[in-house]
């Protein structure tokens, strides 16, 4: 399971809506989205492909969609994110086949802790 549906798992999305969700960001076609993360998620991906791109322009782009905060919250967790995916990659971390943050009564072939 990928980090970002295990967060998304974490904030109470279920089994369903996570499948729609992580199916409707893979597919590329946002348009369904707000436009708010319809932008945040195109800078996203642009930085993680070219993280030396981020200009004044996206940063006053995300203040316009966020208000400064969030801003900085998407900003600083799109940093952070990059960041792990490329220390996991050298190091060929595998990422988790469940959700590690889920109860041990819910993780498939583990059940109820006695």
């Amino acid at each position: 399971m990928g980090h970002s549906e295990m967060l998304l798992a974490v904030a109470g999305l279920g089994a369903a809506e996570l499948d729609q969700r992580t199916r409707t960001l893979a597919s590329g076609d946002w348009s369904t989205l707000d436009p708010s993360d319809r932008y945040a998620f195109a800078l996203a991906k642009r930085l993680a492909k070219e993280p030396w791109s981020m200009t004044e322009a996206d940063w006053r782009g995300l203040v316009a969609h966020y208000g400064l905060e969030r801003a900085i919250d998407v900003l600083w967790w799109n940093a952070r994110c990059h960041y792990m995916t490329r220390v996991a990659d050298a190091f060929q971390i595998p990422l988790e086949r469940e959700n590690v943050f889920a109860p041990l009564a819910d993780r498939p072939g583990i059940g109820p802790v006695k």
